[in-house]
């Protein structure tokens, strides 16, 4: 399970390559066609059947088996319209009786009553029939997986499936355990499904993306499947989570579901294989690949080997993926932060890896950040094209780590030239390169959105991470963006190495400074991670905390460790978590940032002027305040509870 709207790109990117290279490869979403069973009237009745025998039921379990007639009678309707089939369906969604409104509406509830309790256009604001339709529709497909995961299988969300069993797991004992179980409905449609693909395509070998944790367990379990139908077919696992959680695996079991795990950029390790498996027999040559031998995990590399060129793995292609299966969800009513559910998206990469590479929480000892490649604007653009003719879409998202400035600017300056019409956005670093005109250059060749990090908004601590930006320049660059019609979302950290609560709440402040002043859009707090693969996990001492290894031979990536600072950053999370909940709402801004927490912290040193003088570029200036607890203040604006 990754996205619902849009598929995953690995998989078009290996599939655009083997054809590229003379191979027939073709791709299938095993995802997406688990989520369609599981919400039809097939799966509605098997879940009400299901859960009929459960005792204690959730909230959530108890309104569905309550609403269950009505669950059944409106389910195809709302895929049909989320899907963009029907659209008609939205006069009908936004009534007060036809969609059964679970727990999951309370939000739009409370989010009301804080609108002043103004009927639904509060809420809404300008939103039209067609983006409230399909609002409602996503809580009410939020109400659903809520009640497959309290009620049919824990492990389940739409984003992720069984996440814990593989996230920096140091034994393959409790995934293995998992696979072993009396299967849920949901492992049992998964069954099905991996089956029927396999009989439908009959290959010579699959390879199988696993980009994330919430990914693992699915692959395993179709991998175990197709071993029992052809226990000599070939199975190949690569992607994100075998690249930075698997380098250290020395447990054999884990091959007697997969023959080889490769790993970093995928098309030459995989191709290397399908070469060799061509000759019959066990291949002769490996490039970064792990396999099994005589009872051993043993990684292998065959000298003279190398990685194929950004510029030579061929145009991404999707052909074979049911592109109008794909589920448009509005979770949130903020729109940029919609971008990642709502829409269906080509992917593009403008360049491998990172060129900054020196942030300390980021992993540059790997190869997907290390090594970078540039291509050029107009093999870019070629693609872009190629994609807009296979899939009659036009609208792009960049997937790179940080987009290049340099590069950037040439495709938008070939966009315009071709006079081609697209839609775009992408992830960069907040850096001084993105003045407002190159900003309003970027709108004008299509770009709608850009993410970046501002990471712990603390130059004290983005120094300590090497960032390579200051919160005044973030707010510069995002507001140029702004200025140009450009929506803008920040990613934020909090629980870095030696940060004080001081730190957080300054943090804080400054975000909502930057809102306020209208730079940024979005955003979302990521709580700090040790990677091993970073600079800090591989530096520990230099950032004053000290690491807690666990000895592991299966997957490691996140390591605890111990900072002397002895914060308390979990309970920051909650008010963290309600002051962004409110500020992408617009709600909340003239508020005290103490007042979001639940106890009393301290009053912030930030000058309320920081971002606006930052904007005009003047040195704000403030008297020094303290630094010991304060008595929050009174709300001057009620934000919704969250």
């Amino acid at each position: 399970m990754t996205q619902v709207n849009t598929p995953y790109p690995a998989t078009a990117y290996l599939t655009g390559f083997l054809r590229s290279r003379g191979i027939t490869a073709v791709q299938a979403d095993p995802a997406l066609l688990l989520l369609l069973r599981l919400l039809s009237r097939t799966g509605i009745r098997d879940m009400a059947e299901g859960l009929a025998k459960k005792h204690s039921p959730s909230r959530s379990v108890k309104f569905f088996l309550q609403h269950h007639s009505q669950y059944l009678n409106t389910i195809d309707s709302v895929v049909r319209f989320l899907q963009g089939a029907d659209s008609t369906a939205a006069h009908r969604i936004v009534t007060d009786s036809f969609l059964p409104r679970g727990p999951r509406f309370e939000s739009l509830i409370a989010l009301n009553e804080s609108a002043g309790g103004d009927g639904l256009d509060r809420a809404f604001g300008s939103l039209g029939l067609q983006d409230r339709a399909q609002h409602l529709a996503s809580l009410y497909v939020d109400d659903l997986a809520d009640v497959i995961r309290d009620g049919i299988d824990a492990r389940f969300g739409l984003a992720r499936y069984a996440e814990k069993l593989a996230a920096s797991a140091p034994s393959f004992d409790p995934l293995l355990e998992s696979l072993r179980a009396a299967p849920t409905l949901v492992d049992t449609y998964l069954d099905q499904i991996a089956e029927t693909l396999f009989q439908e395509h009959q290959p010579d070998c699959v390879g199988i993306t696993i980009p994330f944790p919430g990914n693992v367990y699915g692959a395993f379990r179709m991998a175990q499947v197709i071993r029992k139908l052809s226990p000599s077919t070939p199975l190949v696992f690569g992607g994100g989570y075998v690249n930075t959680e698997l380098r250290e695996l020395t447990d054999p079991r884990v091959f007697d579901f997969v023959d080889y795990l490769t790993f970093d950029d995928g098309e030459a390790p995989f191709l290397t294989l399908i070469e060799g498996l061509k000759e019959g027999g066990v291949p002769k040559k490996f490039l970064r690949t792990m396999r099994r031998l005589d009872g051993k995990v043993v990684f292998e590399t065959t000298p003279g080997l190398h990685d194929i060129p950004l510029k030579d793995c061929g145009t991404p292609t999707y052909d074979g993926l049911p592109l109008k299966k794909y589920l448009s969800l509005c979770e949130l009513l903020n729109p940029m932060h919609r971008l990642w559910s709502d829409g269906r998206w080509n992917k593009l990469t403008l360049a491998h890896g990172c060129y900054w590479k020196k942030c300390t929480f980021c992993d540059v000892s790997l190869d997907y950040i290390g090594r970078y490649e540039d291509q050029g604007a107009d093999l870019i653009v070629d693609r872009m094209e190629k994609l807009i003719a296979e899939t009659g879409q036009t609208g792009f998202h960049f997937v790179d780590e940080a987009a290049p400035p340099k590069t950037l600017a040439a495709m938008a300056h070939k966009i315009i030239e071709r006079g081609l019409s697209v839609t775009w956005w992408g992830n960069i670093r907040f850096e001084k390169s993105f003045t407002p005109e190159l900003a309003k250059l970027l709108a004008a060749s299509g770009c709608v959105a850009m993410s970046g990090g501002l990471e712990v908004a603390s130059d004290r601590l983005l120094k300590l991470m090497e960032k390579g930006v200051t919160v005044e320049q973030v707010a510069r660059v995002t507001h140029a963006f702004t200025q140009a019609g450009i929506m803008v979302h920040a990613y934020l950290m909090y629980g870095f190495p030696t940060q004080t609560v001081m730190e957080t709440v300054d943090a804080l402040e400054r975000v909502r400074q930057l809102f306020a002043e209208g730079c940024i859009q979005s955003a979302y707090w990521h709580r700090f991670a040790c990677t091993v693969h970073s600079p800090i996990g591989k530096n520990p001492g230099r950032y004053g905390i000290r690491l807690q290894p666990v000895p592991t031979n299966f997957a490691k990536n996140d390591v605890e460790f111990i900072d002397e600072t002895g914060v308390d950053h979990d309970a920051l999370t909650p008010g963290l978590r309600k002051a962004l909940y409110n500020y992408m709402h617009g709600m909340g801004l003239d508020t005290d940032v103490r007042n979001w927490f639940a106890f009393s912290v301290p009053k912030t040193s930030v000058p309320r002027t920081l971002v606006r003088q930052a904007i005009r570029g003047v040195a704000a200036t403030a008297a020094v305040m303290p630094r010991t607890p304060a008595a929050p203040a009174k709300y001057s604006a009620r934000p919704a509870p969250r």
